[in-house]
């Protein structure tokens, strides 16, 4: 493509055009379908890694004391920060002598 003649320049600007075109188009497409989804009562994202009856369980652990962070995060097959996060506190870690 020759643009330093002027049909070279024009024939750029539509293809700048007919990809604008087509982005807005995608853009549009997007929202529909996310405003559909909506609708139905989808949400995006990722699945919670606990249910509120594991929060129950990994808080009960926590709480008692017999259970590390990492120990919990190993039963439950998910990561120390995920734990944290679901426990709603920064967890410390655990004393493990006798003071």
């Amino acid at each position: 493509m020759d643009t330093s003649t002027a049909v070279g320049r024009m024939f750029f600007q539509v293809l700048g055009a007919v990809a604008e075109f087509e982005h807005a188009l995608t853009s549009e497409r997007t929202m529909d379908g996310l405003a559909a989804a909506s609708a139905r009562g989808r949400t995006g994202g990722q699945k919670p890694k606990f249910d509120p009856r594991q929060v129950q369980l990994a808080r009960e652990m926590y709480d008692s004391g017999d259970c590390t962070v990492q120990q919990i995060a190993d039963e439950f097959g998910v990561s120390r920060p995920t734990v944290h996060r679901f426990l709603g506190k920064t967890v410390h870690a655990q004393p493990t002598g006798s003071t």
